[in-house]
């Protein structure tokens, strides 16, 4: 009797397992369909025609990514390379944790490897609970944490180094003069994932549709978009999303520390991290891409947010016109009536110009949009692709930096 109760019960239990899968099964169908529109979207968009941007070069890469060489990564040398390389990325900004022992960001990989400029930063703490990124790195990194916010600014300033809000939720120096704001981070969203539904997920859809697991889970990042405008209503200032790429989410049975392990589930791999979401950066044609030339782009605030995962964002293009004057993200623009905004979507999309945070003109499903601007204020740009449906009708595509109308 009790043979067959055992046995009875678990065939019970085998049979709650099977079904708990019909969602998952499910989802990794949706997950193909949502493939396919993209792949539709990327195909209708190659017959339109682009316009070109005749003074600047576009390159594509990430901001924040640690290695284990600070402490709270497991990733390795080799992966990044080969991650980086593998998504065709032009340039990494390592912010590699500090220690008191070593000077990370020099230990860290810089120079280029393949085709991939890497420059190595730091992530650093203040005396005043503020945490920052600071590229390119420094010895001083861990000292740092004893110096106020305000002297630490000045001090990377003072030596041509970009002092980048990491954490905006704990930010407490508001009025710092820092040079932008991390208002999205990959890191930070993925944890935030329900961790028995994206198991499951990565089960049946992760070799297939990696960065749509996570992408499909991602929400408009309402509050640190609200504190980012605050700042850029009163001053010039970046927004950015950031990696903040560690390689060390998942888990294994069994293994060591030379990477020997059995059934190793990373779910925040670099190949997938990078393919997710990354940063667009416009640098003058007749400079070559280098550690200067990438760290001054990102203080102008000349680059945009892309989430690539659903879809290349590669192309475009946000710029104020009056007659031949064509100024771009970063730019201040004076206030005159024949200034007109013009935006380029590389695909049919949801256009939405904002102004000082709220928004001020729109329009659906087109690919080139025009404004004028209606006064002094800080005017920017959010893409959102609805034919994927939810929730990219409310999770940008693309997130542009500012230009300023003065």
């Amino acid at each position: 009797m009790m043979k067959k109760f055992l046995k009875r019960c678990l065939l019970i239990v085998l049979a709650a397992i099977l079904l708990a899968q019909i969602p998952f099964a499910y989802r990794r169908y949706k997950f193909g369909q949502l493939r396919n529109k993209i792949n539709e979207i990327a195909a209708a968009s190659q017959e339109i025609s682009k316009p070109t941007n005749p003074n600047f070069i576009e390159y594509k890469g990430i901001i924040h990514a640690h290695t284990s060489l600070g402490g709270h990564s497991t990733g390795r040398f080799e992966e990044l390379v080969n991650a980086s390389n593998a998504n065709d990325l032009d340039f990494v900004l390592m912010t590699e944790h500090y220690s008191q022992m070593f000077d990370t960001a020099s230990l860290t990989l810089n120079g280029v490897y393949g085709k991939t400029l890497f420059v190595g930063g730091n992530e650093i703490d203040t005396s005043d609970a503020d945490r920052f990124l600071m590229i390119p790195g420094s010895a001083d990194a861990f000292g740092l944490a004893k110096v106020p916010t305000v002297s630490v600014i000045e001090k990377l300033h003072a030596e041509n180094r970009l002092a980048l809000v990491t954490y905006p939720e704990t930010l407490k120096s508001a009025d710092a003069n820092f040079d932008g704001i991390e208002v999205f981070s990959l890191y930070t969203a993925s944890k935030q994932l329900n961790p028995f539904i994206t198991f499951f997920d990565l089960i049946w859809s992760g070799y297939s549709y990696p960065e749509l697991v996570f992408a499909s889970n991602f929400k408009r990042p309402d509050d640190n978009l609200s504190k980012y405008d605050a700042t850029a209503a009163r001053r010039k200032a970046s927004l950015f999303a950031g990696t903040d790429a560690h390689s060390n989410v998942g888990f294994h049975i069994f293994g060591d520390d030379a990477g020997h392990k059995w059934i190793d589930l990373k779910l925040d791999r670099y190949a997938t991290m990078f393919g997710i979401v990354r940063m667009h950066l416009l640098a003058a044609k007749d400079t070559p891409l280098t550690r200067e030339s990438l760290v001054a782009a990102v203080k102008q605030g000349r680059f945009f947010t892309g989430f690539d995962a659903i879809g290349d964002t590669s192309g475009f293009m946000f710029t104020a016109e009056s007659g031949s004057d064509r100024k771009q993200m970063g730019d201040e623009v004076p206030l005159a009536s024949a200034t007109s905004f013009k935006v380029f979507s590389p695909a049919a999309a949801h256009i939405v110009i904002f102004k000082n945070g709220v928004k001020f003109a729109e329009d659906l499903n087109v690919t080139e949009m025009s404004s004028k601007p209606d006064g002094p204020g800080e005017y920017r740009v959010e893409v959102y692709q609805n034919a994927l449906g939810a929730p990219f009708d409310t999770m940008p595509w693309i997130l542009s930096n500012p230009i300023y109308v003065r």
